[in-house]
């Protein structure tokens, strides 16, 4: 298999040529960045945790929902 075979066969995986993956996307966007940061909050207050972990992992569950959607925005998934 040649490399651009093979580039081409990992970009296909990433395609967003379903409506089912493109609804997942939508899905996991929404939830990291709006209930994300608060179900780690909870989390941490359960296990006991330091304050400024479960800040820092709200924080980038919420930066990596803000990318997830800027990724959908820019590939026109979303309008």
């Amino acid at each position: 298999m040649t490399e651009k075979e093979s580039e081409t066969k990992a970009h296909s995986k990433l395609a967003l040529t379903s409506k089912f993956r493109k609804t997942i996307l939508i899905v996991l966007a929404a939830l990291f960045t709006f209930s994300g940061p608060y179900v780690v909050l909870m989390l941490s207050r359960a296990l006991n945790l330091d304050y400024a972990i479960s800040m820092v992992s709200g924080v980038a569950i919420f930066i990596v929902g803000l990318v997830l959607i800027w990724y959908l925005i820019r590939k026109r998934v979303i309008y």
